[in-house]
């Protein structure tokens, strides 16, 4: 990694570690290569080393990870309703991901490896499989009296 793209990981690692949302893991059999994928506006994405955002692994050819087919709502959906409200407000999906904990027996498994060490969530981030289908549950319960 350039110097640039190494600063770039030790902010993030640092404020994700500082706030509870990694913590360091000695050793785990589901780990992911990090790397550092530039956006639009500055903003940065961390991925696996085939450009995953580290979903599914097999492992003796069964799925560790069971694909949760949650419907997610088409945005041509979702403008029509708001087209009929006075009021409306956006919620910040990536930082919401976050507030959803995974179990502390499951955490292991979102390992990752960087060079400044090996690092576990202990709230889901964005990049994991079920990802958006748990988040768009969570917020379909929340506000299901208002849809």
């Amino acid at each position: 990694m350039n110097t640039t793209i190494l600063d770039m990981v030790k902010i993030e690692v640092t404020k994700l570690l500082a706030v509870g949302i990694i913590y360091p893991i000695s050793d785990s059999h589901w780990v992911s290569l990090v790397q550092v994928v530039p956006k639009k506006y500055g903003m940065t994405v961390m991925r696996n080393q085939h450009d995953e955002l580290v979903p599914m692994r097999i492992q003796n050819s069964w799925q560790a990870t069971r694909k949760d087919h949650f419907p997610l709502p088409f945005v041509d959906q979702i403008l029509e309703k708001l087209a009929r409200k006075s009021h409306y407000y956006f919620l910040d999906g990536f930082f919401g991901y976050m507030k959803i904990y995974i179990a502390p027996e499951d955490q292991h498994k979102t390992t990752f490896i960087c060079p400044f060490g090996t690092f576990a969530y202990t709230h889901m981030p964005f990049d994991l499989c079920n990802t958006p289908s748990t988040f768009q549950r969570c917020m379909t319960s929340i506000f299901l009296d208002l849809l």
